[in-house]
């Protein structure tokens, strides 16, 4: 019987809290975690990617780490790519 109370107090509490992250959504308020990405080192990052600088490269420039660069840099075009790999 304690097992049944336990079990609905936790459903009971993640609902709660669902229905305070959407209130909180709608009021305009971020639910999540703070962003520590800077909005100048990632667009500097951008533009030594359009320049043809390699990932290793820009994580040595910009100092954000490669996952970062990953999840928030857009992915390069196909031609891109083959733009900057066949120098002459």
């Amino acid at each position: 019987m304690l097992a049944l109370f336990g079990e609905m107090e936790r459903t009971y509490a993640a609902e709660r809290a669902s229905h305070a992250r959407a209130v909180a959504s709608a009021n305009g308020r971020r639910t999540r975690r703070p962003s520590v990405i800077d909005a100048d080192k990632l667009e500097h990052a951008a533009l030594l990617r359009d320049k043809g600088f390699s990932m290793k490269e820009i994580t040595a420039k910009t100092g954000l780490k490669r996952t970062t660069l990953y999840r928030h840099l857009p992915p390069r075009s196909p031609a891109a790519d083959l733009a900057t790999t066949s120098a002459p």
